[in-house]
């Protein structure tokens, strides 16, 4: 998770990488990396100062190799994009991070969890304070957050519990409506664990697959989410889960410990609406055919913006949730 690069892209700005290491993580549960490379994106000159700091939330299963890799010869990366559209004009200039929070079950949600670590300490108390400390960019006023899908999630969560904090915020296919979303794979993480012998057999086969499709997503995924959600240091596993592997039978006692992370059920609190009502601006969309169901989600949380007559610009786009790195610049734009 620690490594170094620096590229020269679009009329001179530079993708590279800061590293931080993190006293927050000192001592994870999962034994994870406390020094960890951060991508960065720097607009072309050595001035920074003054300019806005957009934190950029990756989704499940990112990390930070994963950003600054091209992942095709043919298409942008999304800090290819970013820069063309800075050089264009079509964005203004900022500094942009993007905080390696995965795991070693592929991510954190962004949030402190005694089954993971303390994520959220590490990007709001250390990770943003040191980049603009290093780079006399952002300040409060000055700070945006952008996420996609699980990092949609943590643009959220992140700005309801430090109000304040973030100036502007987009969720793009956001984690929401959990009722409808997880529980559509539940399913499919219940085959997967009988398939491998139950949940530490492929715990424990996980790094050695051949081939990682939909079930095995399914499978990590359910045991990553439960980690940050559910997690349960006398339990076996460390954790509880919505489901029981045997029979599939929901444990609702646990699942709604997992509603309580649900955007749609934090923004009835009054300090997490106060929270999204401050931000000069909120971005939020996702994709008609959205193949996790966020869509739904997103319809009824924007039910909830306007009965609390919370300010924000919602979005349906034609497609679903992958193959949407065009939609960073879609909030961007307006937000900077």
């Amino acid at each position: 998770m620690q490594f170094q690069y620096h590229r020269i892209l679009a009329k001179g700005a530079v993708l590279t990488t800061f590293d931080v290491d993190s006293q927050a993580l000192q001592d994870n549960p999962l034994g994870d990396p406390t020094l960890r490379s951060q991508p960065m994106l720097l607009p072309p000159g050595e001035e920074f100062s003054g300019l806005p700091l957009v934190v950029m939330l990756s989704g499940y299963t990112s990390f930070n190799h994963k950003v600054v890799n091209k992942s095709s010869m043919w298409q942008l990366s999304v800090p290819e994009r970013l820069a063309l559209a800075m050089a264009s004009g079509e964005i203004k200039p900022a500094v942009f991070v993007w905080p390696a929070c995965e795991t070693k079950l592929g991510g954190s949600q962004y949030v402190n969890s005694i089954g993971t670590g303390n994520y959220q300490d590490y990007v709001i108390d250390e990770i943003i304070p040191a980049v603009e400390n290093k780079y006399c960019c952002g300040g409060n006023g000055s700070r945006v957050i952008v996420g996609k899908s699980s990092g949609g999630f943590g643009a959220l969560s992140l700005t309801m519990r430090n109000p304040g904090f973030f100036r502007a915020a987009a969720s793009h296919a956001g984690d929401m409506g959990f009722d409808m979303s997880h529980f559509r794979g539940f399913a499919d993480a219940l085959t997967c664990w009988s398939k491998y012998g139950g949940i530490e057999s492929f715990m424990e086969q996980l790094p050695r697959l051949s081939t990682f499709g939909f079930t095995e997503h399914a499978g990590i995924e359910a045991i990553a989410m439960a980690t940050c959600y559910s997690p349960n240091p006398e339990s076996k596993l460390g954790f509880d889960l919505p489901v029981m592997p045997e029979t599939g039978e929901i444990r609702h006692d646990v699942f709604d410990k997992w509603l309580a992370y649900d955007p749609l059920r934090m923004i009835d609190e009054q300090s997490n609406a106060d929270a999204l009502r401050q931000l000069d601006y909120l971005f939020l969309d996702a994709g008609e055919t959205d193949e996790f169901a966020l869509q739904w989600g997103l319809r009824r949380f924007h039910e909830k913006l306007k009965a609390g007559n919370i300010d924000a610009h919602v979005e349906y786009f034609k497609g679903g949730h992958f193959a949407m790195d065009d939609r960073w610049q879609q909030s961007l734009k307006v937000i900077l």
